[in-house]
């Protein structure tokens, strides 16, 4: 779309958002059928689209997107109706010829921005919740994964009138103008660096947004862990889809006395998982582009290289490896990784490796492995983190039980299931007040049994 086809886009929007056709739950009900159906007709060219992206086979592509996807309108297609009833609430005693309650109302019409790590999954999974919150929607899918882009632009168009769901693909040119429109809501995936770009072009119309952003998130591992356990999980997380995940295991933070045997385990690991030549595994994926390969190799010292290291300039693919013997200050722990390289720092002391990690900014994911349940809730009341898992990495995001989202510099805001549907609701309070009495004791002139009135039923 040119800039003229985006402005009209938004205007047709929020035209047939003002005639309360999506504040009908039935409405939402079959959009949502709609886009499923679409979705499970589609998925072998979806699979093939993130296949030429990333490189992800099948069984990745259906169990870490499209399934998600499919899971989390099945959720909203069982709940939608009890996510959307009116909430009553108590009501004061002086105003006990009141009913007090919270509205669900859709912001109106909504901007997604998706990232290209996850590229289907990170558009579908927040336009589910969109919809089913009564919202019309423009979806704008990364230029870096074109296949899948494309794709979901089928899908919309196929599923959904433009005055209601819309998609925009492109590059630059067409983020900066639907930042530059007036949406009602914004909600954005993707590095800091866009997201504070993000915020501040929302700011200028004081739109609410929000943003899923990464960082570097910690892996610890206590030194009371299952390490074999630990490495099989920790390897599983921080290679899935090359290590292009936004909550993998950034780096390892473990008790210095068994580095050594978690390292031993950790090598067993890939090699398990993905081979003794991962470079000749078919299922496992490759970096985005050419930029993000070069990217990745500059932050490989190899000196500090353990396991793995080579690369394939031809397919962008970079072997699992581990670098041993970093500090927080080198440069692979400058900035998130976001590929399948993967450091081992360690700690003498667990309370100075709190001290440490909360020195740092907040990740938006945080692991601990240990079999200490006093360590495990230290960790997780002490310090900050979007969300994570106890002995275990990544899975805490599968679930539309649980909110996903980041906190202080790794975003702000959350969504999934019911998280999702509150993130695109404006909750409004309302108190439908009766006719059929109204007490003196608020108006004036006041008196001193209007204070007496007053206090009693205040206090």
């Amino acid at each position: 779309m040119n800039e003229a086809e985006i402005k009209q886009t938004i205007t047709m929007q929020k035209t047939f958002f003002f005639t309360g056709a999506t504040l009908d739950v039935s409405y939402r009900i079959d959009a949502l059928r709609k886009l499923k159906s679409c979705i499970i007709n589609h998925e072998p060219e979806i699979t093939e689209a993130i296949r030429k992206d990333l490189g992800k086979s099948k069984f990745e592509s259906y169990m870490c997107e499209i399934g998600l996807v499919l899971s989390e309108i099945s959720y909203m297609l069982k709940h939608i109706r009890s996510l959307a009833r009116e909430k009553r609430v108590r009501t004061p005693l002086s105003q006990f010829h009141s009913r007090s309650f919270k509205k669900p109302s859709p912001h109106g019409t909504v901007l997604i921005m998706s990232p290209w790590n996850y590229p289907f999954l990170l558009t579908l999974e927040p336009l589910v919740d969109a919809i089913a919150a009564g919202n019309t929607a423009v979806v704008k899918p990364s230029a870096y994964s074109p296949h899948t882009s494309q794709v979901i632009l089928d899908i919309i168009e196929k599923c959904f009138e433009r005055k209601y769901i819309s998609a925009v693909t492109g590059g630059r040119q067409e983020n900066n103008c639907l930042l530059s429109q007036h949406f009602d809501y914004i909600f954005f995936t993707g590095s800091q660096s866009v997201g504070k770009e993000v915020m501040q072009k929302a700011a200028a119309n004081l739109t609410p947004v929000t943003l899923e952003l990464g960082g570097k998130s910690p892996c610890i591992v206590e030194k009371s862990s299952n390490l074999k356990l630990a490495a099989k999980r920790i390897v599983f997380g921080k290679f899935l889809n090359c290590g292009q995940t936004c909550v993998a295991p950034d780096y390892i933070y473990c008790d210095a006395a068994i580095k050594e045997r978690l390292i031993t385990e950790i090598r067993k690991q890939i090699e398990i998982q993905f081979g003794a030549a991962p470079l000749q595994n078919r299922n496992y994926g490759k970096i985005i582009n050419e930029k993000h390969f070069q990217r990745l190799l500059a932050l490989i010292d190899t000196d500090s290289i353990i396991h793995g290291g080579q690369s394939d300039a031809k397919t962008l693919r970079i072997e699992p490896t581990v670098l041993d013997n970093v500090s927080f200050s080198d440069n692979v722990m400058q900035e998130e990784i976001f590929g399948p390289l993967l450091p081992v720092l360690t700690y003498d002391s667990f309370d100075k490796a709190i001290q440490q990690i909360n020195s740092l900014p907040h990740p938006l994911a945080l692991y601990i492995f240990t079999s200490d349940k006093h360590a495990a809730q230290k960790i997780t009341a002490h310090c900050g983190f979007g969300g994570g898992c106890i002995n275990d990495t990544v899975i805490h995001l599968a679930t539309s039980e649980l909110g996903f989202g980041g906190f202080g510099e790794s975003g702000m805001g959350a969504y999934h299931g019911r998280e999702g549907f509150a993130t695109f609701s404006h909750y409004k309070s309302i108190v439908d007040k009766k006719t059929w009495l109204d007490l003196p004791m608020r108006y004036q002139p006041y008196t001193k049994l209007n204070e007496k009135l007053v206090r009693f039923f205040l206090k």
